[in-house]
């Protein structure tokens, strides 16, 4: 879905100082020598939280400034695509160069790929530009996890993770404003300039702030990332994104059907000897923890065809300015926050029924959006999109935890590390398949008023059976096991 931060690694509160409550004030991580180290961490998160709302409410502008229309999934897919590959190497880029280096090196691929965008002639050098910003954003936003653990106390992590989580509600607020004025102002190039100018102030102030800063020990800096099951996942996502702009009504499945299986060649290539991007459970369905990595995966990519195309769909079926656009868009990250809040301090005995109702939700919302897209009924429209967000909402965390659990205990940190990866893998593929799904229903050369009304319906409908599966992969995540099963 792209709006939403991947949840932090489970941490330990303890120490001292605490407040009234026995937990740690707000006010510590503001204190002297702490308080611009932490701002420098929360900088770096808002540079990747907003990429997404801001390029959602730019892209309408970008396609037609640079005729890419074609490869409008792409400008998503992408991004994340580079920050998976970033993501499973920037622990091992902070043991190699030192948390400082990794972090400028981080900033400034950020900010070339920010300025190979916004100078871009064409969608191509465009292209290169947003896999250079996933790039660096992944990179980014692992290494300012790492940075928290290196620079704040351990009894304050808590609050760290919170303050970060916050900066994503934020960038819900922000991103669309400052995506939707650069866009009506008729200078969306602004946007990325704006953002590559953040990451060199990003870098120049790491290197200040964090001179003598070390990573927590334990890392392998000789370590190999798993290459081979990356290349095979890229390959994946590739096949899918090349059906955006196959010809024919041949080629486009056939790409799609070649990606679904580099997509399973790369989950039995993950469980080879030192290709461990996921755990072994995680390409077994069968399980209970591979059927909760699948339900992320397929949930997330349901979703995408709206945070790709319903920002350039309502500004030309609903004549919404590229800000209004922006904003109505967020209301699945709205439905996403409230019922998130919602299902915190439910007893565990309620837990299954919450999972199971919200994939169900989710599909609902995703069948919801494809029944009512053309209508001509904004408030129906933003509506769906709250109710497919309140779907992720509802079993989330509650399905994150149910993971975890059923996760072997050698293989906890990797378990949890997977959930935003296979958040970020779903997303990729499902943006490269909307990409596909446009060009198949005559999307992929312009957005006219009449082609969107009548094709929107079936861009959405088409990701109904993914839906589908997500609520299919939560019944089995769910489901109950006799005593003494291993999950």
């Amino acid at each position: 879905m792209a709006f939403r931060p991947p949840p932090p690694p489970a941490t330990v509160n303890s120490g001292s100082a605490q407040g009234p409550a026995g937990q740690p004030r707000w006010r510590e991580i503001l204190a002297p020598g702490l308080a611009a180290r932490v701002g420098l961490i929360i900088l770096g998160v808002w540079l990747n939280a907003a990429d997404a709302l801001v390029t959602a409410t730019v892209m309408p502008s970008v396609a037609r400034d640079l005729g890419g229309w074609a490869w409008f999934g792409w400008a998503v897919a992408g991004y994340l695509l580079g920050s998976i590959l970033a993501g499973a190497s920037a622990g091992r880029l902070a043991d190699r160069l030192g948390l400082t280096s990794a972090l400028v090196l981080a900033a400034v691929t950020y900010a070339a790929g920010c300025a190979f965008s916004a100078a871009s002639p064409g969608m191509a050098l465009f292209l290169v530009g947003r896999l250079a910003q996933g790039v660096g954003g992944g990179w980014i936003v692992g290494l300012c996890y790492v940075a928290i653990g290196a620079v704040v106390p351990e009894r304050l992590w808590a609050r760290m993770f919170a303050a970060t989580a916050g900066v994503w509600g934020v960038a819900t607020l922000l991103g669309p404003l400052v995506g939707g004025l650069a866009a009506a102002a008729g200078h969306w190039r602004w946007a990325f300039w704006a953002f590559a100018a953040q990451g060199l102030a990003f870098a120049a102030a790491a290197v200040v702030l964090l001179a003598g800063a070390r990573p927590a020990p334990g890392g392998n800096p000789r370590r190999g990332a798993p290459w081979r099951t990356l290349v095979a996942l890229a390959a994946a996502v590739g096949a899918v994104g090349a059906a955006d702009i196959a010809p024919g009504l041949l080629w486009p499945p056939a790409l799609v059907a070649t990606g679904l299986v580099l997509l399973a060649l790369a989950g039995w290539v993950n469980g080879r000897p030192g290709e461990r991007l996921l755990p072994r459970d995680a390409a077994r369905p069968a399980t209970t923890a591979g059927a909760g990595y699948a339900m992320i995966v397929t949930m997330e990519a349901s979703t995408m065809a709206y945070g790709v195309y319903g920002a350039a769909i309502l500004q030309v079926v609903y004549g919404l300015s590229p800000l209004a656009a922006g904003y109505a868009i967020c209301s699945l990250a709205a439905g996403w926050t409230v019922m998130a809040f919602v299902v915190a301090d439910q007893p565990e005995r309620r837990h299954a029924g919450l999972i199971r109702a919200g994939a169900g939700l989710n599909a609902v919302g995703i069948a919801l959006l494809a029944l009512v897209i053309g209508l001509g009924h904004l408030w129906l429209v933003v509506g769906a999109g709250a109710v497919t967000g309140a779907g992720f909402g509802l079993c989330w965390s509650l399905a994150t935890r149910r993971i975890l659990i059923a996760v072997p205990p050698e293989d906890q940190a990797a378990g949890s590390s997977a959930v935003p990866t296979c958040q970020l893998i779903g997303g990729a593929v499902g943006a490269a398949a909307a990409g596909a799904m446009a060009n198949l229903v005559g999307l992929a050369h312009g957005f006219g008023a009449d082609r969107a009304v009548a094709a929107a319906p079936w861009l959405f409908a088409a990701f109904i059976p993914l839906a589908a599966l997500g609520w299919l992969a939560a019944l089995r995540l769910t489901r109950p096991l006799p005593a003494g099963t291993k999950a």
